[in-house]
């Protein structure tokens, strides 16, 4: 058994074969369908290849797998090859060959057909949005720069915002990029509408868009764009790793005896799949719910940047219930608010509530002894207003507003 290594390119891999312990160049072969077979027929079947993930990787990969025991696609991060001091294809090539032989390469997942036609279609999407935006761009920079004012319009480039445009008093060449902008503007839209067209009858045969569209602010894009980047949901057991491999899990440092640091999220995942999932939680947060409250606590305190890529973490945790079969209501239950009325349900008849009462005065009176013992408390407490129904000030102290409502229910 040999473990080859492949340095991809766009027009040649470079070679590198290791065995029985010697890792030995072997040349460059073409990156063409007939050149690869016949690569793969001079190998063993119990042979084993690993190349990094580029742009033909895995046409390459699925050529060349049918003849050999294993092919490994791996992240370039992975590998270490990028902080090395001396990088050509050659080294790279015997890097591969080495790490594959001593077990240190884990291979990524391989997206299916279909998968991979679905990302290809959304892309093409994105990069017609940003087409669209530059040339919009370009005409607001035209109407600056001969301070034209902004007409008194909703919408610049609607119908009677192209009338305007068509009609607006410019200089020959300002003239000529207003019209070339428009023309460049109108191709777009057509080429946007097809693909959507064709995003959405795919969308209709995935059971699981559905799923993801009936959390509020989900629409198709988002919940198409989320799928094609993790694939098969049943990958993650739970949560936290969905959220690790969209990369919005937190950076954490920590060493020796000293505490532990956490930084901003890893980014080391798709960067389509956080976009749509930030642009997701800004709808959400403007529909009452558990998460625009937790949006706005969390704002107060860290900012709207920090709070609303929560929110998107969240959203992906949200969103691993449904796909794995799982109701939307037991995701977004309160553990701490559900447990007294599961005690009131079990409970006999008025059981329930002197439980719930009791849980409520014992929370209160440790959050009263916690707070007393506080630098500066005493001084916060002189200022603090009585609490409504007679009680004194000093019988109010440690309670919360959900104690009080508890306490009132």
């Amino acid at each position: 058994m040999r473990e080859i290594g492949l340095d991809v390119h766009r027009e040649f891999c470079e070679v590198a074969i290791a065995e029985a312990g010697e890792v030995r160049s072997a040349g460059r072969i073409e990156t063409k369908p007939e050149v690869l077979e016949l690569f793969t027929q001079s190998l063993g079947a119990d042979d084993r290849v690993a190349l990094e993930v580029s742009g033909n990787a895995w046409e390459i990969a699925r050529i060349i797998e049918p003849h050999l025991a294993q092919v490994l696609v791996v992240s370039p991060s992975e590998t270490g090859i990028r902080q090395a001091r001396a990088k050509t294809d050659r080294l790279d090539a015997r890097a591969l060959a080495k790490l594959l032989a001593a077990g240190s390469l884990e291979g990524l997942w391989r997206p299916d057909e279909e998968t991979r036609a679905l990302r290809r279609r959304l892309s093409r999407r994105a990069q017609l949005v940003k087409g669209r935006t530059r040339a919009k761009n370009e005409i607001h920079a035209a109407l600056m720069r001969r301070l034209v004012p902004k007409p008194k319009l909703s919408d610049l480039f609607g119908l009677q915002g192209r009338r305007w445009l068509s009609e607006a008093e410019l200089p020959a060449d300002e003239r000529e990029t207003v019209d070339s902008c428009m023309r460049q503007i109108e191709f777009y839209e057509s080429e946007f509408e097809q693909v959507e067209r064709v995003i959405a009858q795919e969308a209709l045969t995935m059971p699981e868009v559905g799923r993801l569209m009936s959390v509020p602010g989900v629409n198709v894009i988002t919940a198409t764009t989320f799928l094609a980047a993790i694939g098969e949901i049943d990958r993650f057991p739970s949560p936290r790793r969905l959220v690790g491999y969209l990369g919005l899990d937190p950076r954490v440092r920590q060493s020796g005896e000293g505490p532990t640091a956490r930084g901003p999220i890893s980014k080391q995942g798709s960067a389509p799949a956080r976009w749509a999932l930030v642009e997701a939680a800004w709808s959400v947060v403007n529909a009452p719910g558990p998460l625009r409250a937790f949006y706005q606590r969390l704002r107060a305190r860290r900012g709207a940047q920090v709070a609303i890529v929560a929110t998107a973490r969240k959203l992906a945790c949200l969103f691993w219930h449904p796909l794995r079969g799982l109701r939307l209501r037991a995701a977004l239950a309160d553990p701490q608010e559900a447990a007294p009325a599961r005690a009131h349900r079990r409970c006999p008849k008025g059981q329930g509530q002197l439980r719930a009462r009791r849980l409520v005065r014992e929370r209160r009176h440790a959050q009263g002894r916690a707070r007393a013992g506080e630098p500066g408390r005493a001084r916060l407490r002189a200022q603090r207003p009585r609490l409504a129904g007679g009680r004194s000030q000093e019988e109010g102290r440690g309670r919360d507003t959900g104690a009080r409502i508890s306490w009132v229910v």
